[in-house]
C-alpha cells in the first residue's frame, strides 16, 4: 500500500506526529488509527462477500480487481479467445513509423523519382541552382511571431 514511501518520509511523519500529538498521547492515537483501519477492512470484506452471495453461482470466480481497467485488459489479452495476439503481433510498428517518417520527409517521392531519372541526383538537393522567384501575385509567407 505504501511502497513508494521512503525512510526519510517515514522519519518526517514520526517527528511530525510526535510534535502534533505529543509523546504521551501518541500510543493511544496509533491504537485508534489501527482499530479504524481494521474496521474499514472488515467492512469492505463483508461488503465483498455480500456482493458475491447476491450475484449468485454464475459469478463465483468474480474478482473485484478485475474492475480495474488495466487488470481487465491484461487478463483479456492473456486469454486470447478473440485472437488479439495475432492482431497485436501483425503490426510492425517500426516499419510503419519508418514509412510515415519517409512520407513526411518526402523520401518516398524522391526515391521513386530518382529511380525514374536513372539516379542522376541520388536524392540530393542541388545547392547551385537558384530558387525560383515567386510570381508578382505571390506574397511572402506571414510570420505571426515576427509581428
Amino acid at each position: 500500500m505504501f511502497n513508494d514511501i521512503g525512510p526519510l518520509e517515514v522519519v518526517t511523519l514520526v517527528v511530525l506526529a510526535v510534535l502534533v500529538f505529543g509523546p504521551d498521547k501518541l500510543p493511544k492515537v496509533i491504537q485508534d488509527i489501527t482499530r479504524t483501519i481494521r474496521k474499514i477492512r472488515e467492512f469492505s470484506e463483508s461488503a465483498k462477500q455480500d456482493i458475491r452471495s447476491e450475484l449468485g453461482p454464475e459469478f463465483k470466480d468474480f474478482e473485484f480487481e478485475d474492475l480495474n481497467p488495466k487488470t481487465f485488459i491484461r487478463k483479456q489479452l492473456d486469454n486470447d479467445e478473440l485472437g488479439l495476439k495475432e492482431i497485436r503481433n501483425g503490426f510492425d510498428l517500426k516499419k510503419e513509423m519508418a514509412e510515415v517518417t519517409d512520407a513526411v520527409h518526402g523520401r518516398e517521392a524522391e526515391s521513386s523519382s530518382s529511380a525514374d531519372s536513372s539516379g542522376a541526383s541520388g536524392g540530393r538537393v542541388d545547392m547551385t541552382k537558384k530558387a525560383e522567384e515567386p510570381g508578382k501575385d505571390d506574397r511572402p509567407p506571414f510570420d505571426a511571431d515576427a509581428t
